[in-house]
């Protein structure tokens, strides 16, 4: 009968009414088969739970970098040897791969979107590359004039507000702001790319007559190390997405070991200088600088933008685009263009400042929200 019964499809059942006599023996025949060919089935989406499972976990790293930054920082300063092995060769490679990551995350929908405010990304850029360098001009002054500081100390100063915006800043506002994330890449991305031609006529114009400046050469840096990578990562997400997206779950849990090695290797390094006697008076003034630039961004911006619908959003935005600059980079070509190391002090103390300062924000504004 089960043989009759295993073979009869829901036709044969219709048609012969002997088998119809025995509905429920049939009904239990019918209900076996599925449960075993279910409980086969079910093997292949428990491997893909599984595996997306994992995904999510390394998707979610990012979330502990405010602590990481925090952790590198105290580290840093208590067993500074734990950081000094990350020298400074390593920085344009760490650079190249944190802009890399940002241009796999990208795309052309991205940038599409956000041109839709061009008013918002000129005022991002103009926080960048004109209220910024303005205050470093104001501080990097002071620093000389009013603390009797050496001159290269006012130059350091000035060359960290001349580099383009930072890729934590778009962190930042994804963790406060998310829908404004792709709009904080595109002012990002744009001041990085014309950072090439408006960071090297920037330092000139600042700091031109006090050291010398190699104009070619910090252009050709900037295009090895921002511009290559981040296109880069634009082509492989745009020409092989299956390897992007194979390759996208691991790379927020690197970007947090980088960043990490990026704060506390330049704190540990210059160590001395910022334990010396004008160390403290650098740091005071690197603060006062970031400090007031997150300030000038979102007050600036709520001026211009406060009858935009999600205009407090914006100001974060702009705060975070203004207050946060690849200090990174600024290291970098304060140690190949600069013969006295004291230049790479404040962007070295930049590094740590702009992430606690962004990230305590970040913990703040989410708060309130």
């Amino acid at each position: 009968m089960y043989v009759v019964f295993g073979f009869a499809g829901p036709n044969s059942l219709a048609l012969n009414p002997k088998i119809m006599k025995y509905g429920c023996s049939c009904n239990v025949v019918v209900k076996c088969v599925p449960k075993d060919f279910e409980s086969e089935s079910n093997v292949v989406p428990q491997e893909v739970e599984k595996i997306e499972d994992i995904s999510n976990i390394l998707s979610k790293a990012n979330s502990f970098l405010p602590h990481v930054v925090l952790a590198s920082t105290l580290l840093a300063l208590a067993y500074p040897p734990s950081f000094t092995w990350f020298t400074n060769r390593y920085y344009a490679p760490a650079l190249g791969f944190l802009m890399f990551a940002v241009g796999l995350n990208s795309s052309e929908k991205d940038f599409l979107e956000a041109f839709k405010r061009p008013a918002a990304i000129f005022a991002g850029y103009i926080g960048q590359f004109v209220v910024k360098p303005l205050l470093g001009f104001i501080f990097g002054t002071i620093a000389v004039t009013v603390f009797g500081l050496p001159t290269p100390v006012g130059a350091g100063i000035m060359l960290t507000s001349c580099v383009s915006g930072a890729q934590l800043s778009n962190y930042a506002t994804f963790l406060t702001d998310p829908q404004m994330a792709p709009l904080s890449i595109v002012m990002t991305s744009f001041s990085t790319a014309s950072a090439t031609f408006v960071t090297p006529l920037l330092s000139l114009l600042l700091i031109g007559k006090r050291l010398p400046v190699d104009v070619k050469g910090m252009m050709a840096s900037i295009m090895q190390i921002v511009v290559a990578p981040i296109v880069t990562g634009l082509l492989l997400n745009r020409l092989f997405p299956k390897v992007s997206k194979a390759i996208r779950p691991f790379l927020p849990p690197l970007s947090v070991f980088v960043t990490s090695l990026c704060v506390g290797a330049p704190l540990a390094i210059n160590i001395n200088a910022v334990m010396s006697p004008f160390g403290l008076t650098i740091l005071l003034l690197v603060t006062l600088f970031h400090l007031s630039a997150f300030i000038a961004g979102y007050v600036m911006s709520g001026l211009v933008f406060h009858n935009t619908p999600d205009a407090k959003a914006l100001q974060r935005t702009l705060s975070y685009e203004t207050g946060m600059q690849s200090s990174l980079l600024g290291l970098a070509l304060a140690n190949r263009f600069f013969e006295d190391p004291v230049v790479g002090v404040p962007p070295a103390i930049s590094t740590v400042i702009m992430s606690l300062m962004g990230f305590s924000l970040v913990m703040l504004w989410a708060k309130k929200k």
